[in-house]
């Protein structure tokens, strides 16, 4: 039996394509994982280019590359910018984000990220974190846990959901996965129990892992750091994460209100190098089914 892949890169061409990369220039892959993304940038810089990449994970710094034009940051892309000082670097040429969890979290049952298979409710990206999943349920009030529910799950009936954790903890604590699927289950329909149930887990794991706050101050702090002319290229996964992206590199902000000055010029850092969102190709998702949902965007520093 061959060895599971730690990551398959969605769109892998076409997101580094869109860095448009210097040769001599600095790069960041701040979601490094698998190193496929970094791997595909490294080839195509030259002697006097360089690449930093970031990744919480510990299991991901098994992947780092063996090259003196690599430097590979253990930490959460939040610190962007700390860790370039630190580095010694101001500006960059580009910045690459693939969103996504790598398949080694969904495929490694003790990690608790995936519902296909029992292991302890943890999610947490980074293990040294305080917060696990099994915290969120058996510490949060209905009311936060129907938050939750509600804005990262975008569940129909997220009060349900919550109100049945907090009757289920008073007689056992959520520890395992399945735990939770024996309370989640019985309030989901069976034909929907697939899509339903990805959806408890990612609103899960976006709260443990503090992942939109964490996607904001990147997207903020890269339009910071790029030089002018420097690419933004990001790989989203579901509509909170894209929302996001879209807004920010169309108008500066997070709530997608354009702002002009008085020219009538958009005031905003990015200019997105194309309206039209980049998606995989059927054959692609037939080699890679879990690329059906990525959306890549591009922007510019102005």
């Amino acid at each position: 039996m061959s060895e599971m892949p730690y990551h398959i890169p969605a769109l892998l061409k076409e997101t580094v394509d869109g860095l448009n990369i210097n040769p001599d220039g600095i790069y960041v892959d701040v979601t490094f994982g698998g190193g496929g993304h970094s791997r595909e940038i490294m080839r195509r810089l030259g002697k006097k280019g360089k690449l930093i990449s970031f990744d919480q994970d510990l299991d991901a710094y098994a992947n780092r590359i063996d090259d003196e034009r690599f430097v590979f940051v253990r930490s959460n892309f939040r610190y962007l910018k700390n860790f370039l000082r630190y580095h010694g670097i101001e500006k960059v040429d580009g910045i690459l984000a693939d969103l996504g969890v790598s398949f080694h979290h969904f495929d490694v049952a003790s990690r608790g990220f995936s519902f296909r298979m029992d292991g302890e409710l943890d999610m947490r990206m980074n293990v040294k974190a305080s917060q696990k999943a099994s915290d969120v349920l058996n510490e949060y009030s209905e009311e936060d846990l129907t938050r939750v529910f509600r804005v990262y799950g975008e569940l129909a009936q997220p009060q349900k959901m919550a109100r049945a954790i907090v009757r289920a903890r008073e007689e056992k604590p959520f520890v395992m996965v399945q735990d939770l699927l024996s309370v989640a289950e019985k309030l989901i329909a069976k034909e929907r129990a697939k899509k339903e149930l990805a959806c408890v887990f990612q609103a899960l794991r976006i709260e443990v892992n503090k992942e939109m706050d964490a996607l904001k101050q990147l997207l903020m702090q890269s339009a910071e750091v790029l030089k002018v002319g420097g690419r933004l290229s990001v790989l989203s996964y579901h509509s909170l994460e894209d929302r996001l992206v879209k807004n920010f590199m169309k108008t500066g902000n997070f709530d997608g209100k354009v702002e002009k000055d008085f020219f009538g010029n958009v005031i905003a850092p990015l200019k997105m190098t194309s309206n039209k969102v980049i998606v995989p190709s059927a054959e692609e998702v037939e080699r890679n089914p879990r690329s059906r949902s990525a959306k890549l965007r591009v922007a510019e520093k102005k």
